[in-house]
C-alpha cells in the first residue's frame, strides 16, 4: 500500500509544516488572452455535468485545483509568457492537460502541438508526460469538437491515485519553496539590492562631501575676489567724484572763505571714510548671506584721515612785485583819464588829475586782490587734490584690510561648517558600514543555515519526486 505524501516527507522532515494549499473539486481551464478559455468552459460544462469547470480567476488565494487544462491557441507555438502562466497555474497540482484549440481554422495545428510537447518537455521534465489534444469549442461551421478532450478528462479525473499525486505535487512545491528560500538567504540575493544601494549610498556621502567641500571654498574665494574689485572700485569713484565737487567748490571760494573751506573739505573726507565703511559692511554682510555664513562682525569705528592745512602761506615778495606791476598799470589808467578830461574840456585838468589817481589807485588794488585771489584757488585746487589722494589712500587700505578680515573670519566659519558636515557625513558613513557589516553577518548565518538544512529538505523533495515517478508510472502502465 503507498504511504500517504504527508508520511514521505515526516519521515526526512517531521518539523516540516504541510502545504497551505486548500484543495477544490474543481477543473481550472486557463491559457493566454484569446486562446477560446471561455467557449471551452461553455462547452466542457455541457459535456460534463458530473465534473465543475472554472476559469482561473474564479479560484481564489490559496486554493487549487483537482485538475487544469490549459488551452493555447493553434496560431503559434507556446511562448515564454505562456510557459510561466502554465507554472503558476499547475504549482500544486499534478494532473495537466494541454489543448490547442481553433483547429478548424488552422490545418497546421499538429505541427503546433508537437512545437509545445517539445517546449514544455525541455522547460521541465514533469510536462514530458502531458497529454496534449486538438479542439474547437466554438467552430465557425459544425459541431464543436471536444470529443478527445472530453474522454481524456473522464479517465483522468476517474483515477483514484488523482488526490495523491496532487498532495504529493504540493508537497514538491512547498519543499521546493523552501529549498529556493534558503538559497537565497544563503546567497544574500533578496539583500544584493539593498547592499548595492546602500553601497551606492555611501560613495554618493563621500563624494557630495568632497565636492562641497571643493565648491564652497571656491566660492568663497570667487566673493572675497569680487568683493576686493568692486570695493575698490566703490572707494575710487567715491574719491574722484569729491574731488571733482572740491575742485568746483575751491574755484568758487573767496578769500574770506578760505578757513571754512579747508574745514569743509576735511568735513567731506570724513563723510567718504563713513560712507564707503558702511558700503563695505553692507557688501561683506550680503556676501556671507548669500554663501550661508554668519556676517563678519565689523571692527571699530574708521579713523578720518590726516589732512595737512593748505599751504596759504605770506607771499610778501610777491606781493610787492605785484604791488609795482599794479602801480604801473594804474598809472597809466590814470594818466589815460587825465588825458581824455583835458581833452573833452581844458578847464578840468585839475579835476582829471584827481579822478584819473582814483581810477589808478583802483585798478592798483583790484590788480593786486585779484591775483592774490587767483594764486590762493590755485593753492586750493592742488591742495585738494592732495587731499583727496590722500583719501584714496586711506579708504583703498580701509577696503583691504577689511575685506582681509572679513576672510579671516569668513574661512574660520567655513572651516567650522566644514567639520560640522564632515562629522554628520562621517556618521552617515559609520551607520552604512555598520547596516553593511549586519547583512553580512546575517547572510553568513543564512548560509550556515542553508548548508544545514538543504541536505534534508533535498532529500524530502527528492523522495517526493520518487513517488510522483513511481504513480506516474503505474498510470502509463494502467
Amino acid at each position: 500500500m503507498s504511504r500517504s505524501p504527508d508520511a514521505v516527507v515526516a519521515e526526512i522532515e517531521p518539523g516540516l509544516s504541510p502545504p497551505a494549499v486548500r484543495r477544490r473539486d474543481v477543473v481550472a481551464v486557463t491559457g493566454p488572452w484569446l486562446a477560446g478559455t471561455t467557449s471551452l468552459v461553455a462547452a466542457l460544462r455541457d459535456r460534463l455535468p458530473d465534473h465543475t469547470f472554472v476559469e482561473a480567476d474564479e479560484l481564489g488565494p490559496g486554493q487549487a485545483p483537482a485538475a487544469v487544462v490549459f488551452v493555447v491557441s493553434a496560431v503559434a507555438p507556446l511562448t515564454e509568457s505562456d510557459c510561466a502562466l502554465l507554472e503558476l497555474a499547475t504549482r500544486n497540482t499534478d494532473l495537466v492537460v494541454g489543448v490547442v484549440s481553433k483547429i478548424d481554422a488552422h490545418r497546421n495545428w499538429r505541427d503546433i502541438v508537437a512545437a509545445d510537447r517539445a517546449a514544455l518537455a525541455e522547460r521541465a521534465p514533469r510536462y514530458a508526460d502531458v497529454p496534449w489534444v486538438g479542439a474547437a469549442a466554438a467552430p465557425g461551421l459544425g459541431e464543436p469538437r471536444v470529443d478527445e478532450l472530453v474522454d481524456l478528462l473522464r479517465q483522468q479525473l476517474s483515477h483514484p491515485d488523482l488526490g495523491r499525486r496532487n498532495r504529493l505535487r504540493a508537497w514538491e512545491a512547498r519543499l521546493q519553496a523552501e529549498i529556493d528560500r534558503y538559497r537565497a538567504d544563503g546567497d544574500g540575493l533578496d539583500r544584493q539590492a539593498h547592499v548595492e544601494a546602500l553601497r551606492t549610498q555611501r560613495d554618493e556621502v563621500v563624494r557630495a562631501r568632497r565636492l562641497a567641500k571643493s565648491e564652497h571654498t571656491i566660492a568663497l574665494r570667487s566673493q572675497l575676489q569680487q568683493a576686493r574689485l568692486q570695493l575698490g572700485y566703490f572707494a575710487r569713484n567715491r574719491c574722484t567724484s569729491v574731488r571733482a565737487e572740491l575742485a568746483e567748490d575751491a574755484a568758487q571760494t573767496g578769500r574770506r572763505r578760505l578757513g571754512e573751506f579747508q574745514s569743509y573739505v576735511r568735513r567731506r573726507a570724513d563723510d567718504v571714510v563713513t560712507e564707503v565703511d558702511e558700503g563695505i559692511t553692507a557688501h561683506l554682510g550680503d556676501m556671507a548671506a548669500g554663501l550661508n555664513l554668519p556676517a563678519p562682525p565689523p571692527p571699530g569705528p574708521p579713523s578720518p584721515p590726516d589732512l595737512p592745512g593748505a599751504p596759504l602761506k605770506s607771499r610778501r615778495s610777491e606781493t610787492q612785485l605785484m604791488t609795482v606791476l599794479g602801480a604801473g598799470f594804474g598809472l597809466g589808467v590814470a594818466l589815460m583819464v587825465t588825458r581824455l578830461f583835458a581833452g573833452l574840456a581844458p578847464g578840468l585838468t585839475v579835476a582829471g588829475l584827481v579822478v584819473g589817481g582814483l581810477v589808478g589807485l583802483a585798478v592798483t588794488v583790484w590788480v593786486v586782490g585779484i591775483r592774490g585771489l587767483l594764486q590762493d584757488r590755485a593753492v586750493l585746487d592742488r591742495w585738494v587734490t592732495d587731499a583727496t589722494n590722500t583719501l584714496r589712500s586711506a579708504v583703498e587700505q580701509r577696503v583691504g584690510s577689511r575685506v582681509l578680515a572679513a576672510e579671516t573670519a569668513l574661512t574660520s566659519e567655513l572651516s567650522a561648517r566644514e567639520q560640522a558636515e564632515s562629522a554628520a557625513a562621517e556618521d552617515r558613513i559609520a551607520e552604512i558600514n555598520a547596516e553593511l557589516r549586519e547583512h553580512a553577518m546575517q547572510t553568513a548565518r543564512a548560509a550556515a543555515l542553508r548548508d544545514q538544512r538543504l541536505p534534508t529538505l533535498q532529500d524530502a523533495i527528492d523522495a517526493v519526486r520518487a513517488e510522483l515517478a513511481m504513480d506516474n508510472r503505474q498510470k502509463r502502465a494502467e
